[in-house]
């Protein structure tokens, strides 16, 4: 069955072009389709909650905040309204702010970079590794006497070389926070995306892994001030037991009924993940040796990766897009240009090879949990043709 959209073809990824009807026979994600397979828990979860009041701070926050925190492996999880202000709060209750320098990536999402910004720190940005990931010997070269904090950001379902980073950081005295937007349920040496860092950050953007009703995001952390800060930046200042403010606050809280259906869905995200990993895999034996793709599969057995994204490289990235759009084929770009190229964010071009590379030639192929065996064959077939591979 097709998949009719009014869309802009980069709308997921925040981006903005031409705004056409398309009609795909393999949808990026299927939304509905997820929500079908979910509809009886999803909807005892939402209408309990409208049907008792339960709208803010109530029980089903701190169901899913106890059991986001047993998931990821930490003693505290403290639910949000966006990865954004995850990364905004985290910053913020680990001290960094004016005169302070926070190295972190320039292949990520802008929302990285502007926590820092809207901190009062200033952003390093370095270069990343083949595999998307930060390059701990970049950070090692990065580090000056105002360098407070390291965010490594866990790209596409994929850990950091969190033993370099950790060991880098510990040497440096720098406060290490992760950005596990897109790796939550991913693993590094038996631990998860999340308990690395003094704090981690996850979002609950409605194509993640683990996707809300709208936006939502959560801080994971072992340290009490860090989870006892975050919890009174999040609304207003205000300890709500006591109604003393102790901070100039946000207005940033995860709702209760977001929470309460996230809590459904996070049951099923291990299974998800394996769904996703055998996603990989099928890419993976159709793919491979085909043209000049570069797959995501990385000899690592300390790794597991979740595949939040399946991305590959070509040096024709824009002509395959147009192949497989008018194949039926949706795909997004994470990220067509450096960050530093957007004017309104007034940053200094740093000068990253690797990271210019990946914008010129990454694109990421449909995964999710409802991705089917079906539709990789219809991908691989029509990424095949277009290289000319029988």
């Amino acid at each position: 069955m097709a998949f009719r959209r009014l869309l802009s073809s980069n709308r997921w990824s925040h981006g903005c072009e031409e705004e056409v009807e398309v009609s795909y026979r393999v949808p990026f994600v299927d939304p509905r389709e997820h929500y079908r397979r979910l509809k009886p828990e999803i909807d005892a979860a939402f209408t309990e909650t409208l049907a008792q009041g339960d709208l803010v701070l109530r029980q089903q926050l701190k169901d899913f905040e106890r059991h986001l925190a047993e998931f990821v492996g930490t003693r505290y999880a403290v639910g949000v309204n966006s990865g954004y202000h995850a990364l905004h709060f985290s910053l913020l209750a680990a001290g960094v702010g004016e005169g302070d320098e926070v190295i972190t990536v320039g292949h990520t999402f802008a929302a990285t970079v502007s926590a820092i910004v809207h901190a009062g720190a200033t952003p390093v940005l370095v270069d990343v590794c083949p595999d998307y990931n930060i390059d701990p010997d970049a950070l090692g070269r990065a580090i000056t006497e105002r360098t407070r904090a390291v965010i490594p950001v866990h790209l596409n379902g994929r850990v950091c070389q969190m033993d370099r980073i950790r060991e880098v950081a510990t040497k440096c005295r720098l406060i290490v926070i992760e950005d596990a937007a897109q790796a939550l349920g991913a693993g590094f040496d038996g631990k998860m995306a999340g308990s690395f860092g003094r704090a981690a950050c996850f979002s609950f953007y409605p194509l993640k892994a683990l996707g809300g009703l709208g936006d939502g995001g959560a801080v994971t952390t072992n340290d009490p001030d860090v989870a006892r800060t975050v919890t009174l930046l999040r609304f207003n200042g205000e300890d709500r037991e006591t109604g003393e403010f102790h901070v100039h606050g946000y207005t940033a809280l995860l709702d209760n009924v977001n929470a309460a259906v996230l809590d459904v869905k996070l049951r099923y995200l291990p299974e998800w993940i394996e769904h996703r990993r055998r996603v990989a895999e099928l890419y993976r034996r159709r793919l491979a040796g085909v043209g000049d793709l570069s797959l995501p599969h990385f000899d690592d057995s300390r790794r597991y990766d979740s595949y939040q994204n399946y991305v590959v490289r070509t040096a024709r990235r824009d002509d395959l897009r147009k192949f497989l759009r008018n194949e039926g084929v949706e795909t997004l770009v994470h990220w067509p240009k450096p960050l530093w190229e957007h004017k309104g964010l007034s940053l200094t071009d740093p000068g990253l090879p690797e990271t210019e590379h990946i914008c010129r030639e990454v694109i990421s192929l449909p995964m999710s949990a409802e991705t089917t065996p079906e539709q990789v064959e219809i991908v691989a077939a029509a990424v095949r043709r277009f290289f000319g591979s029988p």
